[in-house]
C-alpha cells in the first residue's frame, strides 16, 4: 500500500511569521526581529507574498538534499515552509504547464548569497526536469558553465570571498515537455579595473591565483610563469591566500568544467596563454628619457618580460615596444605620431591589460553560448535567471558603483511595476475591486541618470566627446549647472545654497538620493572610465599577433577596416544593455529572491541588526510588504481553506458535500467574522487583516486541542474495552487448556498405576513358573548325574586293567598338544609387520620347537614378500629389475654405485618429442627411444670433451649434435662387444666395438656421463634382449681403448684438480690418457 502523503501548511509549526505580509504589527523593528528569530532557528527563508527573502547563513545547512527536492516538487507555493525550492518549483511549473516564460531576479549586496541562490535554482530545475542522455548532457553543460564564469568573473572582496564582479543573465530554454534544450548567457559590466588594481584586503580575479597554484610545472614553464604570487605586480599580496579556499583544486575543477562545456584542448590552452600575458603585462615598467627636442618619452626598463609576452602572443617585439612608446592619431588623411611619457605609458599598459581581459571574458561567454545554445529550431519556453550585483555603498564610490546602482534603480522600478501589475491582475482575475496603492516611484531617479538630454550619463558622454580639455572637474561643473535643482541630486558646488556648508559633502563629489539611501560619488576617474580608451597603436599590435585568439579579440586593429568614428562609451553601452535587459524582463513572469547579508564578518550565527536594517531599507522590503498588504493581506483557494478550518463549524465537520465556496461562506458566517474583513473571489477567499487570519488560527488550534482530547478519550475507552475483551478471551482459553491438562494428567496416572499392577502380577506368575522349571531341571540333572556316575563306575571296573598300561603316553600327547596350541595362539598376537625388510621375529618359547620356529619364520617372510610384490605395477617391476640388474653388475665393484641407488632410472632425460628444436631428430628415428641423454664425448687427440646427445634404441646406439640435432654416428648393438669403466667415483666409460665392423672405422668411444650406472645397465639389458648374449662389463682402473689404428691406455688416478670435484682427462702421450679422479 502506498505511503499516505501528509499535507502541511505554511502556517503549521511556524517559527515567527513565515510570510511577512502576515506580520502584525508591521514596522521596521518587528520585521528585523522576525528575520532574526527565524535566522536563529536555521530558517533562512521568509516570504513577502511570492517574494523569497534569503538570509546568508555562512555555513552549510541540510535543507538542499534530494529528499528536500522531492518534498517541494509539484507542491503549492504556500503548502510547505518557505524555501527557495518552492519559488523554483512554482516558476518551473508555470513555465511547463501554463506556457508562461519566467524570470527569476536575484538581488542583494555583495556577500548576500546571490550566486549560491542562482546555483540552487538551476540545480533544482535540473533535478526535477526530464531525464535522458541528451537532456542530462544539456543540464550538465548548463551547470558546469558556472565554475568557468566564476573563475574568470569572481573575486575576493572585503565583503565576500566569492563576489561576482559582473552581472549575469541566463536564459534557459525548454521544450514543450519542460526538458532543457540549452541556454544563452548575457554578461554586464565586468569590473575590469580590478585587473590592474585592487582595494586593500581584496584579490584580483580567481583565475590568476588558480593558475599559479594548480598548474603543473610543465604548464607554468610553457606559459613562462612562476608559482610565486609576489613576482606579479597585478596581484595583491595582503590577501593572496583565502582561508577555506583551495585554488589548486578549483583550477582542476575549472579545467574539467571547460572540457564538459565543450572547450577544445587548444582553446583552453589559448585562454590560459592570454591570462598569462595579462599577468606579465603588469611586470612591464617604464623609465623616462629626454629627447633632443626637449620632449619626454618613456622606455621599457627590462625587456625580458616584453620578450616573453611577445613569445606567448606571437607579436613582433619591436611592434609592441613602439605601441607602448608612441601614439598615432588619425584625422581624415593625416596621421600624427606623438611620444608617450611615463604616466601615459603606464596608462596604455593598464588599458591594454583591462581590454585584453575584458574581451577574453566576453569571448568566453560567447564560446559557452555556442556550446549550450539550443540545437533545435522548435518553439521554446524560456526561464531567465538574473544574478547581478546588488546596491553598493562603499567609503569610496566611483564610476563602477554609479553604474551598478543605476542598474539596481532600474530593477527596483521594474520590481514595483511588476508587483503592482501582478497584484492588480489577480484582483481583476478574482473579480475583487482594485484599490489604488500609493508608493514611492523611483522613476524620477532613473530619469536623473538616464535622461537623453540632461541625464548624468548623457552629460558624461557629452563631456567625453567635447573637444578641448576635458577633466573630471569640468564634468562636475556641468552637473552642478544642469542638475542643481533636482531634488535627488546634491553637490556642494551647485547653485543650491543648502549644500554650501555641508561638510559631509566634499567639493570633488556629488551625492544622489537613491531609493536605497544617499550615496556619495567621487567624480575622479569618471571621464577616463567612461571613455575606456585603448590607443589604436595597441589595437593594431594585438591584431598583428600570431596568437589566433588574441587576433580575434581586436578586429578594429585591422588596417583594412580602420574606423575613425569614436567607439561608444562604457556608460552608453551599459545603458543600452540595461534597457535590453528591462525589455526582456517585462516580457516574462517575474519571480524575486531578495538576498540579505547578516554580518560583515562572513561568520555563522551572527545577526547584525544595524546591517540588516540598512539592507531592508535599500531593498525596499517594508515597502514591498505594504504594497502587498494595501488590499488584502492573505488569500487562499477555497478548497485548502475549507480543508484547514472545517473543524470550526459543525455543518462543515467532518465532511462538506457541497461546493467549497459555499462551505467557506457557511464557515465564516458561523464564526461571525465581520463582512468587511474578507471578500470572496472567483477561486479564492481574500482576508484583509492579518489579525483575522491569526484569530482563525487560534480558533483552529483550540479546536484541534479539543478534538485531540476527544480522540484521546475515545481511544482510551476503546483501548480499555479491547484489553478487557482480550483478557476475557484469554481466561476462557487458559481455563479450557487447564481442564484438558488436568484430565490428561489424571488419565496418565491411572494408566501408570494399571501398568504397575499388571507388571507385578506378570512377574509373580513368571517367577512361579521359573521355580517349577528349575525344580524339574534339577531333578533331571540329578538323575543324569547318578546315572553317569553309575555307568562310570561300571566302565572303570571293566577297563581298569587297560588304563594302567597306556596312561603315561596319553598324558604326554595331551600336554604336547596343549603347548603347541598355546604357542600358535601367542604367535598370532606377536607377528611382526608386513615390511620385507623388517627382521624382527618373536623368540621361541621351547627348545623342541626350534626347527618349527625357523621354518615358520621362513614361510612368513616368503609370504609377505609375495604380498609386497603383488602391489607392483609392470612399470615398477621393470624399474626394480633394472635396479636389481645394476646391483648384480656394480655392487661392491663401482664406487659410484651407492649414489645411484636412490635415483630413479628415467631414461628419456631429453623430451625430444616435446621440444621443437629436436623435431628433425625425432622424425629420423622410428624406433622407441630407451635412453636420451647429453654425454661428454672425449676427444681422442687432446682429452677434451664435446657435448653429444646419446640415444639408445632397441637395435642401435646413436650420437647426435646437441645444437643442430643432426645424427653424427649410428652403431648397431650387435657391433658393441664390451663396456669398460673404472672402479672409482667417476662417470667415464668406454664402448668397445667389434673389429672390422663399419662403426669401428674411427675406433672405440670414450664418454663421460652423470648417469653412468643407468646407461650401462640399460645398454646391458637391451643388448641381452636383442643379441641373446651378455655384454661384457669390465671394471678396471686401467683399460685399453682402440683409437683408429692405435691402442691407448686409459688410466685412472687419485688426485686434486683445479675444477674441484669434477674428474679431468688429459693426454699424456700417444699411448696414455690419464683421468684424475678426486
Amino acid at each position: 500500500m502506498a505511503k499516505m502523503e501528509v499535507k502541511t501548511s505554511l502556517l503549521d509549526n511556524m517559527i515567527g511569521v513565515g510570510d511577512m505580509v502576515l506580520l502584525e504589527p508591521l514596522n521596521e523593528e518587528t520585521f528585523i526581529n522576525n528575520l532574526k528569530k527565524r535566522f536563529d532557528h536555521n530558517e533562512i527563508y521568509t516570504y513577502i507574498g511570492s517574494v523569497v527573502v534569503s538570509v546568508n547563513p555562512y555555513r552549510s545547512l541540510p535543507i538542499y538534499s534530494p529528499e528536500k527536492v522531492e518534498d517541494y516538487r509539484n507542491r503549492n507555493f504556500y503548502e510547505l515552509s518557505p524555501h527557495i525550492f518552492a519559488l523554483s518549483d512554482e516558476a518551473y511549473r508555470s513555465l511547463r504547464d501554463q506556457d508562461k516564460d519566467q524570470c527569476i531576479l536575484i538581488t542583494g549586496e555583495s556577500g548576500a548569497g546571490k550566486t549560491e541562490a542562482s546555483k540552487l535554482v538551476m540545480s533544482y530545475v535540473a533535478a526535477v526536469c526530464g531525464k535522458g542522455a541528451e537532456v542530462n548532457q544539456v543540464k550538465e553543460q548548463l551547470l558546469q558553465s558556472n565554475p568557468v564564469l566564476e573563475a574568470f568573473g569572481n573575486a575576493k572582496t572585503v565583503r565576500n570571498d566569492n563576489s561576482s564582479r559582473f552581472g549575469k543573465y541566463m536564459d534557459i530554454e525548454f521544450d514543450f515537455k519542460g526538458d532543457p534544450l540549452g541556454g544563452v548567457i548575457s554578461n554586464y559590466l565586468l569590473e575590469k579595473s580590478r585587473v590592474v588594481k585592487q582595494p586593500r584586503g581584496e584579490r584580483n580575479f580567481h583565475v590568476f591565483y588558480q593558475l599559479l597554484s594548480g598548474a603543473s610545472e610543465e604548464l607554468l614553464s610553457k606559459l613562462k610563469l612562476e608559482r610565486d604570487f609576489s613576482r606579479y605586480n597585478y596581484l595583491s599580496l595582503d590577501s593572496a591566500r583565502v582561508n577555506g579556499v583551495d585554488d589548486a583544486a578549483n583550477f582542476r575543477t575549472v579545467r574539467n568544467a571547460m572540457q564538459i562545456v565543450g572547450f577544445m584542448d587548444h582553446e583552453a590552452e589559448s585562454v590560459l596563454e592570454v591570462v598569462a600575458a595579462v599577468l606579465k603585462l603588469g611586470n612591464i615598467e617604464f623609465k623616462p628619457e629626454s629627447r633632443v627636442n626637449g620632449l619626454d618619452e618613456s622606455k621599457i626598463k627590462d625587456k625580458n618580460e616584453l620578450k616573453e609576452i611577445c613569445e606567448l602572443t606571437g607579436i613582433d617585439q619591436s611592434v609592441l615596444e613602439r605601441a607602448f612608446s608612441f601614439r598615432t592619431v588619425e584625422a581624415k588623411q593625416e596621421k600624427v605620431s606623438t611620444t608617450l611619457n611615463v604616466a601615459q605609458a603606464y596608462y596604455a599598459r593598464d588599458a591594454l591589460a583591462k581590454n585584453l581581459y575584458s574581451r577574453l571574458f566576453s569571448w568566453l561567454v560567447n564560446r559557452i553560448n555556442e556550446s549550450i545554445k539550443a540545437q533545435t529550431k522548435v518553439r521554446k519556453k524560456v526561464m531567465g535567471v538574473l544574478d547581478i550585483y546588488g546596491f553598493e555603498i562603499f567609503e569610496d564610490n566611483s564610476f563602477e558603483q554609479f553604474i551598478i546602482n543605476y542598474c539596481n534603480e532600474k530593477l527596483q522600478q521594474i520590481f514595483i511595476e511588476l508587483t503592482l501589475k501582478e497584484e492588480q491582475e489577480e484582483y481583476i482575475r478574482e473579480d475583487i475591486e482594485w484599490t489604488h496603492i500609493d508608493y514611492f516611484n523611483n522613476a524620477i531617479i532613473c530619469d536623473l541618470i538616464e535622461n537623453n538630454t540632461n541625464g548624468i550619463l548623457a552629460m558624461l558622454d557629452e563631456e567625453c566627446l567635447r573637444p578641448g580639455t576635458v577633466t573630471d572637474e569640468t564634468f562636475l561643473e556641468k552637473l552642478n549647472q544642469v542638475c542643481a535643482t533636482h531634488q535627488h541630486f546634491e553637490s556642494r558646488m551647485s547653485k543650491c545654497s543648502r549644500f554650501l556648508n555641508d561638510t559631509s559633502l566634499p567639493h570633488s563629489c556629488f551625492r544622489i538620493q537613491h531609493y536605497a539611501g544617499k550615496v556619495l560619488y567621487q567624480v575622479e576617474g569618471f571621464v577616463d572610465k567612461n571613455n575606456d580608451l585603448l590607443y589604436r597603436d595597441l589595437s593594431q599590435a594585438m591584431w598583428k599577433a600570431g596568437h589566433t585568439l588574441i587576433k580575434s579579440l581586436f578586429p578594429e586593429g585591422n588596417p583594412a577596416k580602420i574606423n575613425l568614428k569614436r567607439p561608444p562609451t562604457a556608460g552608453s553601452q551599459f545603458k543600452a544593455s540595461v534597457a535590453t535587459l528591462m525589455k526582456n524582463l517585462q516580457t516574462k513572469n517575474p519571480n524575486y529572491i531578495r538576498c540579505i547579508k547578516p554580518n560583515d564578518k562572513k561568520a555563522a550565527h551572527i545577526f547584525n541588526e544595524a546591517l540588516v536594517c540598512h539592507q531592508i531599507r535599500y531593498l525596499g522590503l517594508l515597502e514591498n510588504v505594504r504594497v502587498r498588504r494595501a488590499g488584502y493581506a492573505f488569500r487562499q483557494a477555497y478548497e485548502p481553506c475549507l480543508e484547514r478550518y472545517k473543524m470550526l463549524c459543525k455543518q462543515t465537520w467532518p465532511h462538506w458535500k457541497g461546493p467549497a465556496r459555499a462551505g467557506v461562506e457557511v464557515l465564516f458566517n458561523e464564526l461571525e467574522i465581520p463582512v468587511e474583513e474578507y471578500s470572496f473571489g472567483r477561486s479564492k477567499i481574500f482576508i484583509r487583516n492579518p489579525r483575522t487570519l491569526f484569530k482563525l488560527e487560534d480558533l483552529r488550534k483550540q479546536r484541534l486541542e479539543d478534538l485531540a482530547t476527544l480522540i484521546q478519550k475515545i481511544y482510551r475507552g476503546w483501548k480499555c474495552r479491547t484489553h478487557f475483551l482480550l483478557m476475557r478471551k484469554s481466561q476462557i482459553v487458559i481455563a479450557a487448556w487447564y481442564r484438558r491438562y488436568a484430565q490428561q494428567k489424571r488419565y496418565r496416572q491411572i494408566k501408570s498405576s494399571a501398568l504397575v499392577i499388571q507388571s507385578y502380577i506378570r512377574g509373580w506368575k513368571a517367577r512361579k513358573i521359573l521355580r517349577e522349571l528349575k525344580h524339574q531341571k534339577r531333578c533331571e540333572e540329578a538323575a543324569t548325574t547318578i546315572a553317569a556316575y553309575w555307568h562310570g563306575t561300571q566302565v572303570r571296573r571293566e577297563y581298569r586293567k587297560f588304563f594302567r598300561a597306556n596312561a603315561g603316553k596319553k598324558i604326554y600327547e595331551f600336554t604336547i598338544q596343549r603347548i603347541v596350541q598355546k604357542y600358535f595362539l601367542e604367535m598370532k598376537t606377536k607377528m611382526p609387520s608386513l615390511s620385507p625388510i623388517d627382521k624382527n621375529w618373536p623368540s621361541r618359547p621351547y627348545l623342541f620347537l626350534d626347527s618349527t620356529h625357523k621354518e615358520l619364520k621362513r614361510i612368513f617372510h616368503l609370504w609377505r614378500c609375495k604380498k609386497y610384490r603383488d602391489q607392483f605395477t609392470d612399470q615398477k617391476k621393470l624399474i626394480y629389475e633394472e635396479k636389481l640388474e645394476a646391483s648384480e653388475l656394480f655392487k661392491d665393484k663401482k664406487a659410484l654405485y651407492p649414489s645411484s641407488v636412490g635415483q630413479p632410472f628415467q631414461g628419456a632425460y631429453l623430451e625430444i618429442s616435446k621440444n621443437p628444436k629436436y623435431k628433425k631428430l625425432k622424425d629420423a628415428i622410428e624406433e622407441k627411444i630407451i635412453i636420451a641423454e647429453v654425454v661428454n664425448k672425449i676427444n681422442r687427440a687432446n682429452g677434451k670433451s664435446t657435448s653429444r646427445i646419446f640415444l639408445l634404441t632397441n637395435n642401435n646406439l646413436l650420437l647426435a649434435d646437441q645444437k643442430s640435432g643432426q645424427i653424427k654416428s649410428e652403431v648397431p648393438l650387435v657391433d658393441v662387444t664390451k663396456v669398460s669403466m673404472s672402479s672409482q667415483n667417476d662417470g667415464f666409460f668406454a664402448i668397445h666395438l667389434k673389429e672390422g665392423s663399419e662403426a669401428a672405422s674411427k675406433g672405440d668411444f670414450l664418454f663421460s656421463s652423470d648417469h653412468l650406472i643407468e646407461m650401462a645397465t640399460k645398454l646391458y639389458r637391451t643388448t641381452l634382449s636383442q643379441t641373446k648374449q651378455k655384454l661384457n662389463i669390465e671394471i678396471s682402473d686401467e683399460f685399453l681403448v682402440q683409437f683408429r689404428q692405435d691402442k691407448v691406455c686409459v688410466k685412472f688416478i687419485q688426485g686434486s684438480q683445479k675444477n674441484g670435484s669434477v674428474p679431468t682427462c688429459k693426454r699424456k702421450n700417444n699411448r696414455l690418457l690419464e683421468v684424475a679422479v678426486p
